[in-house]
């Protein structure tokens, strides 16, 4: 496979013609008279990219890289914006060297030569950020450092049932690692195949289950951390009472504190049983209640997904005022018992049966897998098809909803003339849901990046105004910077940057992400 330089995934991957004439045509029903004209990415090789400002030191310099398309496939993650500014071949800054460490004594040579010398370095997993979170916005030299080369897993602890997995690799390749052993990880992002174990430490990534272990956090058993002012290990424990966990410390700290190399993770036996059901419902709120039911009744489900009329639609072809996609999963009983129980508190709240194997599910699971594919070819043709999403308590979900998709709307008519916003939640806790938004609107080649951060910008204030947290999984990188100021607590701020201070003396590490 050939991994994009300028969109998602593979190139191989990408929509055939075929299905992006389907797609056009399926957009152009609800979206009629916008200019759908194709806009290919320019070749790489092509772009104006300056030379390269650094030269390591001869130790190093086996381990890094000044080639042009290297440099570009490290500028920028993928978001819609970073994946617009690509195509028009709009090349802002560029990392200047792409260091690629073999050891974690590689690690240390190559933070030391940058603290040495005040050269910011960017810690890179699989690139696959959404919030600006590796883009070197600064005048400055910078190298990315790419950890792609330690990418096994180095030990497993089958009678504790944990592991310990270096942080560059991949989803595909850590689970090819654990599977002869009946054992999994179990956490599946979105981007698991271009995505790995220490990008998703670093930005405390959700994952597979809906419930309980939502996110990385929960299957974290301890941390090793490559810090310019030494190494920090924690202990492997199952949990701990022993003062604020270190390793919460390092858990979302996107690269700004220091860089994970190795983490002990919590497996689990891979799953015998599964049992999926799809149910519809004729009100939205009754939706929204059906699915709090199931949160909070202890049954915890491996899928929760609560998609909205639009959604439902647009991915899976039911029409519903809201579907609730759920599903079981056991290595050690069946689970239909547990399915059962959470069908009968749908249909108290008006749920019908759709489909008790999951073919809605299996649908909208394939529409899910190929969302990124499908954004990359209607941003080729000046759409804007972007998501945020966020969390809110029960009781704030109705307000913050009503807020953030009248601010959504409005804005897509002030700005674009024409749109779609949809809603699903990705996570469900008893305490309240995670949402997930989408828009789907009409832009201007040209202006598509301009045009979305307005709307970026409104939908942001609606979510902070209205109890909502700026990220729920897509981490705080550069894009959510002003809004995560104003979330966390000015005590909090001040002890953040005195870690960063402590841990990064020369304040090389990812400017510009959470902290200065």
């Amino acid at each position: 496979m050939t991994r994009s330089w300028w969109g998602w995934g593979d190139t191989e991957e990408a929509l055939t013609a075929e299905e992006s004439e389907a797609l056009v045509a399926r957009t152009a029903a609800f979206l009629p008279g916008h200019d759908f004209t194709d806009h290919a990415p320019p070749a790489p090789d092509e772009l104006p990219v300056p030379p390269s400002r650094l030269r390591p030191p001869a130790a190093l310099a086996r381990l890094c890289s000044t080639d042009q398309v290297d440099r570009l496939s490290h500028a920028r993650g993928k978001a819609f914006r970073d994946v617009v500014r690509n195509m028009e071949g709009r090349i802002e800054a560029v990392p200047d060297v792409v260091a690629r460490p073999e050891s974690e004594q590689d690690v240390l040579d190559l933070l030391d030569w940058c603290s040495a010398d005040g050269t910011p370095v960017i810690p890179y997993g699989g690139g696959s950020s959404v919030v600006g979170g590796i883009e070197p916005r600064f005048p400055a030299p910078a190298v990315s450092l790419d950890l792609g080369r330690l990418d096994r897993v180095m030990e497993i602890d089958r009678t504790s049932r944990a592991a310990r997995i270096q942080a560059g690799v991949y989803g595909p390749a850590l689970e090819d690692q654990l599977r002869p052993h009946g054992l999994t990880l179990r956490h599946y992002p979105q981007s698991f195949t271009h995505s790995t174990l220490g990008g998703w430490l670093a930005t405390r990534a959700g994952g597979h289950f809906a419930t309980l272990a939502t996110h990385i956090d929960d299957l974290t058993e301890s941390l090793r951390v490559v810090t310019p002012a030494g190494i920090s290990e924690s202990r492997r424990l199952p949990g701990s009472g022993a003062g604020p966990s270190p390793d919460r410390l390092f858990l979302g700290s996107e690269g700004t504190l220091g860089v994970i190399t190795e983490a002990w993770m919590r497996l689990q036996e891979r799953p015998r049983w599964q049992a999926k059901a799809s149910v519809s419902f004729t009100r939205y709120a009754d939706a929204v209640r059906a699915t709090r039911a199931v949160a909070q009744s202890g049954l915890y489900p491996a899928n929760c997904r609560l998609l909205d009329a639009a959604e439902a639609f647009l991915n899976t072809g039911v029409q519903a005022d809201g579907l609730l996609l759920l599903a079981f999963e056991s290595a050690d009983h069946p689970v239909d018992a547990w399915l059962d129980r959470a069908l009968e508190l749908t249909a108290d709240h008006g749920g019908t049966v759709t489909a008790r194997r999951g073919e809605s599910g299996s649908a909208w699971r394939s529409a899910f897998l190929r969302m990124p594919y499908q954004r990359d070819a209607l941003a080729r043709r000046s759409m804007i098809v972007e998501t945020f999403e966020t969390a809110c308590t029960w009781d704030a979900f109705e307000p913050l909803h009503d807020a953030v998709t009248t601010a959504a709307n409005a804005a897509i008519a002030e700005i674009c003339g024409a749109g779609v916003v949809t809603c699903r939640f990705t996570h469900v806790y008893p305490d309240g849901p995670a949402p997930y938004y989408g828009i789907y609107a009409t832009g201007r080649w040209g202006s598509t990046v301009a045009q979305w951060d307005e709307l970026k910008t409104a939908v942001s204030e609606a979510i902070l105004a209205n109890g909502g947290t700026i990220t729920h999984h897509h981490a705080v990188g550069r894009d959510h910077r002003p809004w995560y100021d104003r979330q966390r607590p000015d005590p909090f701020a001040a002890a953040l940057s005195a870690a960063k201070d402590t841990l990064d003396p020369a304040g090389v590490l990812n400017p510009g992400v959470l902290l200065r």
